[in-house]
């Protein structure tokens, strides 16, 4: 690793360094954009009133607007360009790149500073233009097509090109049927089979590797799957003759329809939309909460990011009404955890949350159709200028760059009428958008530092998609909880390292066969039950190579293929932890097991080691956290599920344990008493993001070996005194900058 680049943050920019990524980190564009939502008898004036206070706040333009039945989009697009609102979610993301050439095509000098240029009448004149032509193409849209409300909302939003063909036709040979909609996880539309069938040959070449792969020659398995000769065989009966006790063939249904879904819906709608006009910015990843378990729905959140390093920003949906129900609707800490995952699914990548709340919520969220025991909860939220806070710190902090609210003025019948807006439901300015354009004002003000800064991070937390497809597989036959596990068992590991202002990021198989492994000081695997022979390679080669590896349980249970992995003397498992796991075990009212003072539950381990060191024992004296020494680095066992015992709140005993585990003795780099900590490491400053989840108080940063000349609030610009007490308000939140 080199001494000058300790978290390879030029390999990890290498990633996906694609034109339309490079040109974007040129102009480092910062949007501060929110819904525009017009009302029965809005008249122009009223709308560019709303526009012209929306500029006076901090806000550059609008995430989006929708149709009236008498009042088209292309219509209210055009008031906000002429109050000086960009009118798509992109903003200056969309314009042309200021080069020498086009700086002299507008008669200006070719050496003047971009960001200066920006505010020239000129170049702001030839933006307008291009913004404006984008508009006629709607309003032609809109006028030949008579298109529902729904697909004017959508290419309003520039998320789909705007004649609306997006994805192949019915009609289409390539058109696969059932991906989305009413068709979920491993199930297949009967249409689909013929392209699953070819899909499976390009896998595994024949008919025999198909049936190994399988596991047809396994007991239990399939007699009649066994005398498949011919893939009209495997057709007729991969769904009748293959129980779900086999998870391989449910996995590559799972993978089947994660990347039909991603060529169909994302590649050819960015393929479509660049043919059309290739400087604006397609964004994709959407509506879906990101606590949900997408491998069990067919989908790859990090393979639709990859298809935005061509296509432009990679973004989540973060609602609390909608997408915290599967943590119980806490939001402190899990909108951090949302917002870090994004940006790690598509390191190197453009992120931002293009679509989340402005305001209250107490009547929406739907059903809450995915965690049942939350049906009947009210999904009710305080969004105060504090809580906005905490919201676009925690966004800021994660490594978004850019602001999308639903929205500036609420809707004014039916459903979510008079929730999520930023202004009341009166239609007058709060204190929460005056907080949000505030902060937006702030990251515009340091936006070349904020697109320069980059996460130093200690510990990365494996996801791994295959693990949960496995899991998914597993939910099939078994307990419906399992494909909910390994995202439990992430928000578990999260929540711990957060709670211990410990540096962190999200990492996955692609990122270590990329190269960077040595990133990262610890890498922990929460629940990890499935773990690959290539990923097996990947991870001694990381502790071979001075790594830490933390496996806790359950994992290192199956392959890929959904078979047990060897754990004896010899295996690889063996190699790198240095000791033979026997078996598991299971803490429960029955058996109830501790480590030292911390009571478990759930998954234990039966150790014997080899060569490895016993760091802590079950109550009755056996081993429960082994540490080996593996080449020049450590790889550890902890004998217990301690991400899954931790991603509910409360349980600090098991956090403690976890974090003091992951490190191994080192020390975090800085520490905060009194708040949560996150920091992103710039040339000429760090920014730290500290947020309060209580009552007002006053928190104590610590930088330890950082030094810096001046702190200063990133903000509101007041300086402070580097060690003093720095006071936060109530759930809220403090952003400061760090001059080194």
């Amino acid at each position: 690793m080199p001494a000058d680049d300790p978290f390879l943050s030029k390999l990890y920019d290498q990633l996906h360094a694609t034109p339309m990524q490079q040109r974007l980190r040129r102009m480092a564009p910062m949007p501060v954009g929110c819904v525009f939502l017009p009302w029965p008898g809005m008249t122009d004036d009223d709308a560019r009133a709303h526009f012209r206070l929306m500029k006076d706040l901090g806000f550059t333009c609008l995430k989006q607007t929708m149709p009236l039945p008498d009042l088209p989009a292309s219509h209210i697009l055009g008031l906000a360009l002429e109050e000086g609102i960009v009118p798509f979610w992109y903003a200056e993301g969309g314009f042309e790149e200021i080069t020498p050439d086009l700086l002299e095509k507008l008669g200006l000098p070719r050496d003047l500073d971009p960001d200066e240029a920006m505010e020239n009448p000129s170049v702001v004149e030839h933006q307008h233009a291009i913004i404006r032509r984008r508009i006629e193409r709607l309003a032609e849209a809109e006028r030949a097509a008579e298109l529902s409300a729904a697909a004017l909302e959508r290419i309003s939003d520039s998320e789909i090109p705007s004649d609306a063909s997006h994805v192949a036709s019915r009609e289409d040979a390539k058109y696969v049927p059932g991906v989305v909609g009413d068709i979920e996880g491993t199930e297949l539309h009967p249409e689909a089979v013929p392209h699953f069938l070819k899909w499976l040959e390009e896998q595994y070449g024949s008919v025999d590797a198909l049936k190994e792969a399988w596991n047809v020659g396994h007991v239990g398995i399939s007699e009649k799957a066994a005398r498949w000769r011919t893939w009209e065989d495997v057709g007729r009966g991969f769904n009748t003759e293959l129980p779900d006790r086999e998870y391989r063939h449910l996995r590559d249904i799972l993978r089947f329809r994660a990347d039909t879904f991603t060529r169909q819906y994302i590649r050819e709608a960015r393929e479509k939309m660049q043919a059309q006009d290739p400087l604006v910015p397609m964004r994709a990843g959407g509506e879906m909460g990101l606590f949900l378990p997408f491998a069990s729905r067919g989908t790859d959140m990090e393979g639709i990011a990859r298809e935005m390093a061509e296509g432009g920003s990679f973004y989540p949906s973060i609602h609390p009404a909608w997408h915290f129900e599967e943590v119980r609707f806490e939001v402190a800490r899990p909108v951090f955890m949302q917002a870090q995952i994004t940006t790690d699914w598509a390191k190197g990548i453009w992120t931002a949350t293009w679509e989340s709340t402005g305001g209250p919520q107490y009547f929406s969220g739907g059903k809450s159709p995915f965690v049942a025991e939350m049906r009947e909860e009210t999904a009710g939220f305080t969004v105060d200028a504090g809580v906005m806070t905490q919201l676009m710190l925690s966004w800021l902090a994660a490594g978004f760059r850019g602001f999308g609210l639903w929205t500036w003025n609420g809707r004014t019948a039916g459903w979510e009428a008079g929730e999520f807006a930023l202004l009341s439901r009166n239609n007058r300015v709060t204190p929460r958008a005056i907080r949000a354009g505030e902060i937006g004002r702030a990251a515009r003000r340091w936006r070349r530092e904020l697109w320069a800064a980059r996460k130093e991070p200690l510990v990365g937390v494996m996801v791994d998609w295959e693990n949960e497809a496995m899991w998914a597989a597993m939910a099939v036959s078994g307990r419906e909880k399992f494909k909910t596990e390994p995202v439990r068992a992430r928000i578990g590991a999260s929540r711990a390292l957060i709670n211990a202002n410990v540096p962190w990021e999200y990492v996955t198989p692609a990122n270590l066969r990329a190269g960077l492994g040595p990133r990262y000081r610890s890498i922990y695997l929460p629940a990890c039950l499935s773990v690959g022979s290539e990923l097996q390679r990947i991870l001694l080669d990381y502790v071979y190579g001075g790594g830490r590896l933390v496996l806790d349980m359950p994992g290192w249970y199956l392959d890929d293929f959904g078979r047990l992995i060897p754990t004896d003397s010899g295996s690889t498992f063996e190699e790198l932890f240095g000791a033979v796991l026997e078996e598991f075990a299971y803490a429960d009212r029955n058996t109830p097991w501790r480590i030292g003072g911390v009571d478990l539950d759930g998954f234990t381990a039966t150790l014997t080691p080899t060569r490895a060191q016993v760091v802590a024992t079950y109550q009755n004296g056996a081993p429960a956290i082994t540490e080996a020494r593996t080449g020049e680095g450590t790889a550890v066992v902890l004998g217990a599920q301690l991400s899954l015992s931790t991603w509910r709140p409360g349980n600090v005993a098991a956090e403690e344990l976890l974090v003091r585990t992951v490190l191994g003795g080192a020390e975090p780099p800085y520490a905060c008493e009194g708040a949560l900590a996150y920091r992103l490491a710039a040339p000429e400053a760090d920014h730290y993001f500290l947020i309060n989840d209580g009552e007002a108080c006053e928190a104590r940063l610590d930088t330890k070996t950082f030094a810096y000349r001046a702190m200063a609030d990133a903000i509101t610009g007041e300086q402070l005194t580097l060690g003093s007490p720095i006071s936060i308000e109530s759930h809220s939140g403090r952003w400061l900058r760090a001059v080194k």
